[in-house]
């Protein structure tokens, strides 16, 4: 079991194999994380997904611009092939047995922080449907109707395209009445998320997996949707 400091080592090296890219120390440092006993969980969330937080920061404020987020997400998936089956075989079972659709909304083609979000519930042992970015208003219905998914996820990055959003929650509450539908983005606050007709709202991804297990277990109390 690796010692309190030698794990702050090990998860400062996966913060910044992501960040500066290095798909080589990502493997290194996912797999000296096994070894030596460190949460595979911890060393996703606090580790990889920190590094990639980062990068999404470096890429709003134009210090990284398209290329470096991409060649960021190659050393994230890189660590997360290695630590995602230990990562899941320790889940919570309610999070084991739940499943999410996700898409980022019509009009919209700002995918980073869908794929970070995505990257949570993966970890998390969640089943994702992703549908992408730029997603068609029906085709959020459409794959909540035959995936049968817990929560649905939609993202905007965007004050014109988020205004698709109440559209979305219409029909899927028209196709499903039991359905908890989250949403987030840099334009999406609690009061927007109310006002849109969504049970959920995630700030951050970090934050996204933790607001979708609170609706799930709403939603099997019988306290959403109706």
């Amino acid at each position: 079991m690796a010692t309190e400091e030698r794990t702050k080592e090990i998860l400062k090296e996966l913060h910044k194999a992501v960040f500066e890219f290095e798909e080589d120390d990502a493997t290194k440092w996912s797999k000296a994380a096994l070894d030596e006993g460190v949460d595979p969980y911890t060393a996703i969330m606090d580790g990889l997904a920190d590094g990639m937080v980062e990068a999404g920061d470096a890429y709003e404020k134009k210090e990284y611009f398209v290329p470096e987020p991409l060649m960021c997400s190659d050393a994230l998936y890189a660590g997360l092939d290695i630590l995602s089956p230990a990562a899941k075989a320790t889940a919570k079972e309610v999070e084991t047995k739940s499943s999410i659709v996700l898409g980022v909304v019509e009009g919209d083609i700002h995918d980073i922080g869908k794929n970070l979000v995505k990257m949570m519930f993966d970890a998390a042992g969640w089943t994702v449907y992703d549908l992408g970015k730029d997603v068609p208003i029906d085709k959020f219905a459409e794959e909540q109707a035959e995936s049968n998914a817990d929560v649905v996820g939609l993202s905007a990055m965007m004050t014109t395209s988020m205004l698709a959003m109440p559209e979305i929650v219409k029909r899927l509450r028209a196709k499903n009445s039991n359905v908890a539908i989250l949403v987030g983005g840099a334009p999406i606050n609690p009061m927007v998320a109310e006002k849109y007709g969504a049970d959920g709202y995630a700030k951050t991804a970090s934050t996204a997996v933790a607001e979708a297990v609170r609706l799930v277990k709403m939603l099997k109390e019988g306290k959403l949707g109706k």
